[in-house]
């Protein structure tokens, strides 16, 4: 058994605990580039407890999914304000732009240089600006991960960003900052921390301690999700959802994922689609392909028994097959408003460009067996209109 365990230096949790970013950002810098979502407004208490500290401001916000235009805008605007540090305050947007930004306001070069894919796919040199992470959303985990994923409109794509050097200095998780966050974005958030939980815990390169975050993190989705979505201001369910979040992100960064988000970085750089929207939309139907191909090829693969741990954990039922968590997983969907993806714009004519570029997707690499195209070209027919 061999596996690498790496995340950020330090974690904070707990309700209040956003009162902690002020004196640490004092240790590290002067100028703090803060880096938010669509609502800058929300970081108004942050902003007085930096100043409070001593720590000048200058506020970037970074509307949508980023893209690699944003990034470059924001590291010249961090240099022009002489900024020494970096604070991402928002959804896993805000969050991966500031990472990007962090790393290249310390290397040479051109963020090309450093992409994956469409890039020179160059090592970052240097340790990335002190960076610190305050997710306000319950999705993504990106405040403990080590890659910013970016859109390229240009090429319709959207790539990572990846090196240990991006890992935060500190990630300050305050379930306060998600209370009476919108039912859509609680709905399209919590299921992509769910999709992150299943797909790490069946993947390849599953091991004992992503497991124990996994096995956590989806009891935690199970009872709290659509008691978040309906009562926004409930403290447990956010507290729970929260938490299953940081959990996905520290599963994710270190065991990898899978089909659904092997196809949601292609399907993601080529719609207007929210990521955690995408996600939920495959997550039933690569669970059941990804289950039928198991049995048929791989009957003793350890996945199988995975798949019905987590039909017991989010049913609450002992005696349950797999199926059952699929099942419900889609009527969770189904309650949560999640639309298939030709609402999305998305057609038949775009599936094989899409199994092409999914095939070669870094996530698909811990799928639990390798599907044939006939088996994506389901997945995504059936995530199209949602049968």
């Amino acid at each position: 058994m061999q596996f690498e365990f790496a995340t950020a230096t330090r974690i904070l949790f707990g309700e209040g605990s956003v009162r902690e970013v002020a004196p640490a950002a004092k240790r590290w810098g002067r100028r703090a580039l803060l880096v938010t979502g669509r609502t800058p407004e929300r970081s108004g208490r942050l902003l007085a407890d930096l100043a409070a500290a001593g720590v000048a401001a200058s506020t970037f916000m970074a509307e949508g999914e980023p893209t690699i235009d944003l990034v470059r805008r924001g590291v010249a605007f961090a240099r022009e304000e002489k900024c020494d540090l970096v604070v991402a305050f928002g959804g896993g947007s805000a969050i991966d732009a500031g990472k990007a930004m962090a790393g290249l306001l310390t290397n040479p070069g051109d963020l090309m240089d450093y992409l994956e894919v469409v890039g020179r796919g160059k090592p970052l040199e240097c340790p990335a600006a002190p960076f610190i992470t305050v997710p306000t959303t319950a999705g993504t985990g990106s405040e403990v991960t080590r890659n910013a994923v970016l859109g390229v409109p240009e090429r319709r794509v959207k790539v990572s960003l990846r090196s240990p050097l991006l890992l935060p200095r500190l990630a300050v998780v305050d379930p306060e900052l998600a209370l009476g966050l919108p039912p859509a974005v609680t709905a399209r958030t919590g299921l992509d921390a769910l999709t992150q939980l299943i797909e790490a815990y069946v993947s390849l390169r599953a091991n004992p301690l992503t497991d124990g975050f996994c096995v956590e993190g989806i009891e935690r989705v199970a009872r709290a999700l659509r008691r978040a979505f309906h009562e926004g201001h409930d403290p447990v369910a956010r507290r729970d959802m929260s938490l299953a979040a940081l959990l996905s992100g520290l599963a994710l960064a270190n065991a990898g994922l899978g089909v659904v988000h092997g196809f949601a970085g292609p399907l993601g750089g080529k719609f207007p689609a929210p990521h955690g929207a995408i996600c939920a939309a495959i997550l039933p139907y690569g669970m059941e392909i990804n289950l039928r191909a198991l049995r048929a090829r791989a009957p003793a693969s350890d996945s199988l028994r995975r798949y019905e741990h987590v039909a017991r954990l989010l049913t609450g039922r002992a005696n349950v097959t797999a199926e059952a968590g699929i099942e419900w997983v889609r009527d969770t969907c189904r309650d949560l408003g999640i639309p298939p993806l030709a609402a999305y714009g998305m057609s038949e004519q775009d599936v094989p460009t899409l199994i092409a570029e999914a095939s070669q997707a870094s996530s698909m690499k811990g799928n639990p067996l390798v599907l044939a195209p006939e088996e994506l070209r389901e997945v995504l027919m059936r995530s199209l209109e949602g049968s």
